[in-house]
């Protein structure tokens, strides 16, 4: 999935989480062509923050996305509703407006990485 402009997802609010998605600007010398920045920022509790990323780059896989700038602010939320963050805020950043929900489940996402 190609990023074309800035989707976001999410709140601050408790057990939540914002998700930015935006595409990656103009690489450096010595940068890959395509790569994922993803940053994660957590108030709550940084023992978690290895899973929010786990989660957050899982879902870039299922769509995915190769390069792309990530911003997650994390605040307690559960893998499951990180997940649903990254997906929402790529598609959104990806100008997705045909999206068939029915086939985004626990399982994955069938036909969408295009």
């Amino acid at each position: 999935m190609v990023i074309l402009k800035i989707g976001s997802a999410g709140t601050l609010e408790s057990c939540d989480a914002s998700v930015t998605v935006e595409p990656r600007g103009n690489q450096g010398v010595g940068e890959e062509k395509n790569a994922i920045d993803l940053v994660v920022e957590s108030a709550t509790d940084r023992r978690f923050a290895s899973r929010v990323r786990e989660a957050a780059l899982a879902a870039l896989a299922e769509l995915g996305v190769e390069n792309a700038k990530v911003l997650v602010r994390d605040r307690s939320a559960l893998d499951c509703t990180v997940r649903a963050r990254v997906l929402t805020a790529c598609l959104r950043a990806a100008g997705r407006e045909d999206i068939p929900w029915q086939s985004i489940d626990s399982a994955g996402i069938k036909g969408m990485n295009s």
